[in-house]
């Protein structure tokens, strides 16, 4: 069975998905709760409106398969989980990896996305490649819906090269963080991939900026390419977060990136920041 994401990635037209994170570690047991509330309300909120949501992994271990279950038990019997996508990286047991793939397909998720993990501290990998964790879930799990992971700031024939690989297991894509002033690494990548003939449907990653405070963009830097000069010039000048989304949407739609995941809208008000970051693109969007 295909699943809702695929299927609707198989159409044309702009699509502009959402990634919310779990509560971060070390909340009270009061945050905690009143967290998740607000996560759990913006989840619902979302896919109501049909909108495809992204669920992150933090990567400690047993805290993923909490976040699973809670949101299972918790988002409502009617909110389809066919919307909602949860990551898992490889950064836990691979026995934990393979029965988070088998309980994800029971509770009745329809696709995950598989990816490596940051190499730069705690856990280590369970396997090397992400797509080798995709390899074994598929083979468990074939009614799983997988999707991977690409990086238009590396050299693109290589990314697409991947992409392009019988070994990498997956459905669909998604990428790492990009902007406006990034275009011409997302046209080049796509250009590519018209060169090589991979038709992986993929979703590219922008990034809600809410201030161009240093400290942050400089702790962001440390994940993702940050272009911060360029950030403070414009905030500087006056823009708002909205309006520099919406750019970074028009600027990724003229050179071929119609479908985006929209990362850092926070936990509270995520459907109404994102009606007013769409508000700010010129594209009409099918959200």
């Amino acid at each position: 069975m295909t699943s809702a994401l695929v299927t609707r990635l198989e159409r044309p037209g702009p699509l502009v998905t959402v990634e919310l994170r779990p509560p971060r570690r070390g909340l009270s047991a009061t945050e905690g709760m009143d967290s998740w509330i607000d996560l759990n309300h913006s989840i619902r909120n979302l896919a109501l409106k049909d909108i495809f949501v992204f669920l992150t992994d933090d990567a400690v271990g047993s805290r993923e398969e909490e976040n699973l279950g809670h949101l299972a038990a918790n988002v409502g019997s009617d909110v389809p989980l066919s919307q909602l996508v949860p990551f898992l990286t490889c950064k836990h047991t691979l026995e934990h990896c393979l029965m988070f793939a088998d309980r994800a397909h029971s509770l009745g998720f329809e696709a995950l996305t598989v990816v490596g993990g940051d190499t730069s501290g705690g856990l280590p990998r369970c396997v090397p490649h992400a797509y080798m964790l995709r390899q074994r879930i598929r083979e468990r799990q074939p009614g799983l819906s997988l999707g991977g992971w690409a990086n238009p700031h590396r050299d693109v024939r290589t990314q697409v090269e991947y992409l392009g690989s019988e070994d990498f297991s997956a459905d669909f894509y998604l990428t790492q963080v990009v902007s406006h002033h990034s275009a011409d690494r997302v046209e080049a990548f796509l250009e590519e991939c018209d060169r090589r003939g991979v038709d992986v449907p993929g979703i590219f990653g922008v990034f809600y900026y809410w201030s161009a405070d240093p400290r942050t963009l400089g702790r962001l830097g440390n994940f993702f390419p940050v272009p911060a000069e360029e950030l403070t010039r414009e905030f500087e000048a006056g823009a708002t977060p909205e309006e520099l989304l919406g750019k970074t949407l028009d600027a990724l739609r003229a050179v071929g990136a119609e479908r985006v995941y929209i990362s850092n809208l926070g936990h509270r008000r995520v459907q109404a920041r994102l009606a007013e970051v769409i508000a700010r693109s010129s594209a009409v969007v099918d959200s």
